[in-house]
């Protein structure tokens, strides 16, 4: 008795591992199934073996972006395609929270990926077209230049 019990509760959850209710479930093409992010997330693409100056609040900073919606992947800004990278000072809320934490301590030449939630973005009033409420957003960064110097500025430096 305790065999037969045994294989219909094997049998009953591969049937619900099939179904997608018990395991993964494949997404919907072109959607994303996965948790928007509920805390800022930092990932290091790359960063130079020479780092003789770090991002710090009060810098004026110049970084290349692309961004994308969290949800669907959706590129809805890039400073790449205008060749033109943003310049702001980093702490002083001219931009979403979101970079003003996630650019903190970086190296100029660093590329980071910055998954950022709704919260430290654009939150309830979005950006409208392009970015609705409550979006979690995507951004793909990298550090041009510190205060007006670029990594070529500190190399000539120190020859």
């Amino acid at each position: 008795m305790k065999l037969f019990t045994l294989a219909l509760v094997s049998v009953a959850l591969l049937g619900l591992s099939m179904n997608g209710v018990h395991g993964d479930a494949p997404a919907a093409e072109g959607t994303n199934q996965r948790a928007p992010p509920t805390k800022l997330q930092i990932g290091v693409k790359f960063r130079p073996t020479e780092c003789p100056v770090r991002t710090k609040i009060g810098d004026k900073i110049a970084v290349h972006y692309e961004g994308k919606l969290f949800s669907n992947g959706k590129v809805f800004d890039s400073s790449l395609k205008r060749g033109d990278p943003i310049e702001f000072n980093l702490g002083q809320g001219h931009v979403i929270q979101g970079w003003d934490q996630g650019l903190l301590n970086m190296c100029i030449g660093e590329k980071r990926l910055l998954k950022i939630p709704d919260d430290l973005a654009y939150g309830a009033r979005g950006a409208p077209p392009d970015i609705p409420a409550n979006a979690a957003l995507v951004f793909s960064t990298e550090l041009m230049a510190i205060n007006g110097k670029t990594a070529k500025d500190f190399l000539h430096a120190e020859l």
